[in-house]
């Protein structure tokens, strides 16, 4: 996946034209056989529109970009989905947890919804296996990557630290507590040094005993949102993924239905906008709070001189936008507002995409 900074990094390039691509993908085969055909149908169809637009030399560094982002591809090992983004000096490709929506997108910034939606739906989290053998995995939706950076993983040795023999250790049940809890704080303090480098939800994962030891040493306790009781020592990742998305989701449905919940109040304030005109006008003078969006709405058009106001979409120049939602998603974030997508009809009364307003 990607971390937020390189998100914001994507959201603030401007150029035209660049080239966004999304695709889904699979896992395994002989599905994925076609993958690479179809993004490439999808990056014809979004080159043969600016050939419209361009002489052959002037889109040559683009097409460039584009298609050695495509050969760079590890077509044997993807996600569910793939967006790639590519224009004269710049290129990248994200693998994403979650099927999306296959779109060639030209404009003048790169169409980011996607990867926004996986830090709102399916935001990275991380997942913490506490046994003899600790684990730590990097995670979004119900993927899981083992964290293999040192200390990970990390053994326990009894009565390692302590003045006495195993056979001891193991003999004094106090002592045999005390060794465990050390241990504890020992991944405690690991755990809090990858936090810090890239702050995430943190999901615990251990039998009830393992669990009540980390809850009372750990430093880290603000990171953690969920804890999963049972014995997963052997649980493949995979496996384990399947098992925990749904926990650590509760916690994002959660945050959904609070944002609904502000919208009904922001209504009734007359502090909110609705349908995509009220909302684009929000958006640009700052002023949105809380976006609310359908995931799969989306609406091109023409920007006005003035940029206040949108026009029926030519298809043609940086004013034209393929999708404007994308858009104002990138200007709700830059101005520190938060963005909640919602299954498609949830927000039919708002014409699919509102907002809270700032007072």
């Amino acid at each position: 996946m990607i971390s937020r900074a390189e998100l914001t990094s994507l959201q603030k390039h401007r150029d035209y034209p660049s080239i966004s691509i999304l695709a889904p993908t699979h896992r395994t085969a002989p599905l994925n056989k076609q993958d690479r055909i179809k993004v490439e149908n999808l990056a014809r169809k979004a080159l043969d529109r600016l050939q419209r637009e361009f002489s052959k030399r002037e889109l040559a560094p683009v097409e460039k970009q584009l298609r050695a982002l495509i050969k760079s591809v590890d077509w044997q090992h993807t996600l569910e989905g793939l967006a790639l983004f590519a224009s004269r000096d710049r290129a990248e490709s994200v693998a994403i947890p979650f099927k999306v929506k296959p779109r060639a997108i030209v404009d003048e910034t790169f169409a980011t919804r996607d990867l926004v939606y996986s830090f709102n739906r399916a935001r990275p989290y991380r997942v913490l296996t506490l046994s003899h053998t600790p684990r730590l995995y990097d995670a979004w939706s119900t993927v899981l990557e083992e964290h293999l950076e040192d200390p990970f993983p990390m053994t326990h040795r009894p009565g390692a630290g302590k003045n006495m023999s195993r056979r001891q250790v193991m003999q004094r049940s106090d002592a045999r507590d005390e060794d465990q809890r050390t241990f504890f704080r020992s991944v405690d303090s690991a755990v809090a040094a990858v936090h810090k480098r890239d702050p995430r939800p943190l999901v615990v994962v251990g039998v009830e005993r393992n669990l009540a030891y980390y809850r009372e040493v750990t430093k880290n306790a603000d990171a953690i949102c969920a804890m999963l009781a049972g014995n997963h020592d052997t649980t493949s990742a995979r496996d384990l993924g399947k098992l925990v998305w749904p926990v650590f989701d509760i916690e994002g449905t959660r945050l959904r239905t609070e944002a609904l919940v502000a919208l009904d109040a922001a209504v009734s304030a007359h502090q909110h906008a609705s349908g995509i005109d009220q909302v684009w006008r929000a958006a640009i003078d700052g002023k949105c709070q809380t976006l609310l969006v359908e995931k799969d709405f989306a609406y091109p058009a023409e920007l006005s001189e003035s940029g206040d106001r949108l026009l029926p979409f030519k298809g043609k120049g940086p004013s034209n936008l393929d999708d404007v939602v994308d858009e104002v998603i990138e200007r709700v974030m830059q101005t520190g507002g938060d963005v909640y997508f919602y299954a498609a009809g949830d927000l039919d009364v708002h014409q699919r995409i509102a907002a809270v307003l700032r007072r």
